[in-house]
């Protein structure tokens, strides 16, 4: 069996969890997720614990049932915790702003770039070069992220452009002249 699959998840107080069949709701202080179940994997509550079971060891079964404890317990860290990326700009002139709920971005073109916040992701402005994506989805703040950063992603000669916080970019030598 798979490790990460065998380990029970830990539910913690003021986390409500529902199972109808194939379909899992999880409701917590930071908001309700649900998520449906691939269908050879189930899933059952004992007590504060949820477990994550396979009928066989047939492929199909062995491939889903690591990933989907790890997709629960993501759920359940999201709804009490959250998740958050931080990103930072570096480039002059390159600055962020919130407008409303949404993101304007000075990134060297000759307008400001907008980007809208999705349903259930905000944005915070730490500096006006760093700001954080924020929400309780762990794959949706990763996506988020990901399509900021390809706004600007950061280019290997000055590394100007739009990174994840602590992200070293290689950086390459320019023209060799004689």
């Amino acid at each position: 069996m798979s490790r990460i699959g065998r380990q029970p998840i830990p539910v913690p107080a003021g986390v409500e969890v529902k199972i109808t069949g194939q379909d899992v709701l999880i409701k917590g202080p930071k908001g309700q997720l649900n998520w449906v179940v691939p269908e050879p994997i189930t899933i059952e509550q004992i007590e504060t614990d949820l477990l994550v079971q396979r009928p066989n060891d047939e492929r199909a079964a062995k491939e889903r049932h690591g990933l989907s404890r790890t997709l629960v317990a993501n759920m359940i860290a999201g709804v009490t915790t959250g998740y958050s990326k931080e990103l930072e700009l570096v480039g002059t002139g390159y600055r962020v702003a919130l407008k409303g709920q949404d993101l304007e971005l000075q990134v060297g073109y000759s307008h400001p770039v907008l980007y809208k916040a999705p349903e259930g992701i905000t944005f915070r402005v730490v500096k006006p070069t760093e700001f954080v994506v924020e929400g309780i989805d762990k794959r949706l703040v990763g996506q988020v992220a990901a399509e900021i950063r390809k706004i600007r992603p950061p280019e290997p000669y000055k590394g100007k452009g739009i990174r994840y916080k602590g992200e070293k970019v290689r950086r390459k030598a320019g023209k060799a002249g004689k």
